[in-house]
C-alpha cells in the first residue's frame, strides 16, 4: 500500500475487488467439484451470507455490479481528469478504457452463469468457474497495470479533482 492517500484509496478498492474475487472463485470451484452445501458454508460466511448456491449467485452478481460501477466511475471521472493533468498518458488511458470494455463483457458472462445457478447442474457450475477464471485473469492484470500506470499521476494530486 502506498503512502499517497489517493493511490492508497485506489489500491484499497482494488484490494477489496481482489479478495472478493478470490473468495467467489474458490466457492465456485468447490461447488463445481460437487462440494455439498455444508462444506461451502464456511466460505459463504466470509461473504457474510448463507444458503450456498443462492448466495454464491447473489454475491457473484453483486460483485459484478460493483466492478461495473467502479469502472463506469473511472471512465466518467478519473480518466478525463488524468487526460487533463497528464496528456502524455493518453494512450495509457485509451488502453484502460479498452480494458474496461473487455472486463465488462467478461462480467456479463459471469453474471449470466451466476443467474443460471440454482440446482445441482454440474455444467452450469463449471460454466461459472470458467467465467470467473477468465475474468480473474484479465481483471487482475488490468488492476496491476492501472495502479502502476496511474500511480505516479495520483501521487501528484492532493485530492480527487472531480470532487470539487
Amino acid at each position: 500500500m502506498d503512502d499517497n492517500p489517493l493511490l492508497a484509496e485506489l489500491q484499497w478498492v482494488h484490494g477489496m475487488l481482489r479478495r472478493d474475487l478470490a473468495t467467489v472463485r474458490r466457492l465456485a470451484d468447490e461447488a463445481a467439484g460437487g462440494a455439498p452445501a455444508r462444506a461451502l458454508q464456511q466460505g459463504v460466511r466470509k461473504l457474510q451470507s448463507n444458503g450456498p448456491l443462492f448466495q454464491l449467485k447473489v454475491n457473484c452478481l453483486s460483485y459484478c455490479q460493483f466492478v461495473h460501477h467502479h469502472h463506469q466511475s473511472e471512465d466518467a471521472m478519473l480518466f478525463p481528469a488524468v487526460r487533463r493533468s497528464a496528456p502524455h498518458l493518453r494512450a495509457t488511458v485509451d488502453r484502460l478504457e479498452a480494458d474496461h470494455r473487455v472486463v465488462s463483457d467478461l462480467l456479463d458472462q459471469v453474471e449470466g452463469a451466476a443467474r443460471a445457478l440454482g440446482g445441482d447442474d454440474a455444467e452450469i457450475r463449471a460454466k461459472l468457474v470458467v467465467a470467473l477464471r477468465t475474468l480473474s485473469d484479465r481483471l487482475l492484470e488490468h488492476l496491476e497495470f492501472e495502479e502502476g500506470a496511474l500511480g505516479p499521476v495520483l501521487k501528484t494530486w492532493k485530492r480527487w479533482p472531480f470532487h470539487g
